[in-house]
């Protein structure tokens, strides 16, 4: 019990900083600029080996989270979020895909990040590649992570940023929503997205 509240407090942290700096969530929905110059084009690999972009392939709303697949923490509250707030979209006739850009490409690799997300949702999106793949993604998303300690169970332990990141099916970043709102309340924000695309 000890061990999984240094690895929560761990993972944490590194989101510790954003979250402080974060806007309160914009209630308007469509048509609200995100204020934060967050996000940006990119491209990464997916867990069956295809470039993927920032872009959804079918302009679907999208969840996009920074984490490791074997984080035994924030993840395994972000993820199972994402997966529930993905499911009572669905309900409601909105397809929003879940994706999880890995902090640790060591470990997320092509072949292990896509059956380690399929147990959270069918639908989720793993991206991984090397090193200076990711560098640049992650500064456009602001993301710090840092390996804090090695545990014997689970390996490296990272820290690593907590928000979940609302994009559109361009990649534009809408909202972000912070892993302590429940499943309800977080899928009604991202309803309130499910609008015409922004005008720039």
């Amino acid at each position: 019990m000890i061990a999984r509240a240094a690895l929560a407090a761990a993972c944490l942290l590194g989101g510790a900083a954003l979250a402080q700096n974060a806007p309160p969530l914009p209630g308007a929905g469509a048509g609200t600029p995100f204020p934060l110059a967050l996000g940006g084009a990119f491209e990464l690999t997916d867990q069956n080996g295809a470039p993927r972009g920032h872009a959804d392939p079918d302009g679907n709303l999208q969840l996009l989270f920074f984490g490791y697949a074997n984080c035994a923490a924030i993840c395994t509250v972000a993820l199972p979020l994402m997966a529930d707030i993905t499911d009572i979209a669905a309900e409601d006739g909105l397809t929003v895909t879940p994706v999880m850009v890995t902090v640790d490409p060591a470990r997320d690799t092509v072949a292990s990040i896509g059956p380690a997300l399929r147990d959270y949702h069918d639908d989720f999106v793993g991206l991984t590649g090397s090193e200076d793949d990711l560098a640049p993604v992650y500064d456009l998303f602001s993301v710090d992570h840092s390996v804090i300690f090695h545990d014997p169970e689970y390996g490296d332990v990272y820290a690593h940023g907590s928000h979940i990141y609302l994009l559109d099916g361009q990649g534009e970043v809408l909202t972000m929503l912070p892993p302590v709102l429940d499943a309800d309340h977080a899928a009604g924000i991202v309803a309130t997205y499910a609008g015409p695309p922004l005008e720039g």
